[in-house]
């Protein structure tokens, strides 16, 4: 495994220290007028950010390569995440996948009491992205919606392209409701989620276990992946410069699809295809205001509310793609996980209610 290096840990300290700057200041620094576009305008913490980024000219997500942009990506997340939040607990382990055991790692709920459980899939288009880089990201939901995560290492494409992937959190969903009691949790209350192609995974494993008869009880979508197959606005907006090029997202369908055979019009592939989004548990679907897939991800929470299945949006207005990782370094973006983290808790509560 491939571990910060000294580079990506002054990064870091110079990033954390711009991100406590007064916003008037950040802006200044970042040689630019404030940044509107869609009328929306990016947060001056984030603007930084991006002045800088695009000052250092930082390469593509796979760029030159997906082995280069999947180990460049590990470095920078785990240098980003900063101190640890702590937990309850937190253990490492493996559960049967669709071709073999898979790593995932437990987050306990600290106190008392039995909690709700969520099965957590990390994003990185399907080929990058592991435990470590989402690590600090489940350790603020386990800590601020007080509920134990269990976060799936699932098969990365190009080495594993779909279904691969899919068949792995929905056998890990399988394994975390039949054990819930073991890991200390609530076997009545587990939900499943995931950012970006993880939000993907969740949407899918709660249409596939719908299907089952036996769905989870909620989904957490923070910006996800929902339709490869048609475009929208937010991908021309978007399409360069904000964290998450269009150019990146049609690399990571390439490396995901290529190949197989399937195309963007499979429901498991495109979940916002689906013939039908009835019965489907209650989601609190998160977009970023500044993000190639924001009006999928919105279109889906309407798409799920016209079909009756409850649904709540939330749009982080001033924020990029991947904004979770950016708790480490900018107060506002952890202000955002900490407020998502109890309004998911509270969806939960109401749909145990």
């Amino acid at each position: 495994m491939t571990g910060p290096r000294l580079r990506d840990r002054v990064q870091y300290l110079v990033a954390r220290a711009l991100g406590h700057l007064p916003p008037a200041l950040q802006l200044r620094l970042s040689g630019e007028p404030p940044v509107v576009v869609d009328g929306l305008t990016l947060h001056p913490n984030v603007q930084l950010l991006r002045a800088l980024r695009l000052r250092r000219r930082a390469p593509g997500l796979m760029e030159p390569s997906y082995v280069v942009g999947r180990a460049r990506y590990r470095r920078e997340m785990i240098a980003l995440s900063g101190p640890k939040t702590p937990v309850g607990a937190v253990r490492d382990f493996e559960v049967p996948g669709g071709a073999g055991p898979v790593r995932v790692r437990h987050y306990a709920s600290a106190g008392g009491g039995t909690k709700p459980l969520l099965v957590y899939y990390h994003g990185g288009g399907f080929v990058i992205g592991d435990l470590d880089t989402h690590d600090e990201p489940c350790r603020l939901l386990c800590r601020y919606a007080d509920t134990h995560v269990l976060s799936v290492d699932y098969r990365l494409a190009p080495e594993h392209p779909f279904p691969a992937g899919v068949e792995d959190a929905l056998a890990a969903f399988r394994w975390a409701r039949e054990h819930a009691a073991a890991l200390g949790a609530d076997p009545a209350r587990v939900a499943v989620g995931g950012d970006s192609a993880g939000g993907n995974l969740a949407t899918v494993v709660s249409l596939l276990a719908r299907e089952e008869g036996a769905p989870p009880v909620a989904q957490l979508l923070l910006y996800p992946t929902v339709d490869r197959a048609t475009p929208r606005p937010s991908r021309t907006l978007f399409a360069e410069t904000f964290f998450l090029d269009e150019s990146d997202t049609e690399a990571f369908t390439r490396c995901y699809l290529g190949g197989t055979g399937a195309s963007g019009d499979d429901p498991r592939v495109s979940p916002l295809r689906a013939p039908d989004l009835a019965g489907l548990p209650p989601a609190l679907v998160v977009t970023a205001g500044f993000d190639v897939l924001r009006d999928e991800g919105e279109e889906y929470a309407g798409a799920l509310q016209r079909a009756g299945s409850p649904a709540r949006l939330h749009r982080v207005a001033g924020f990029g793609h991947g904004f979770i990782h950016l708790v480490g370094i900018s107060p506002a973006a952890r202000r955002e996980v900490v407020r998502i983290a109890r309004d998911w808790r509270a969806l939960l509560d109401d749909a145990r209610a």
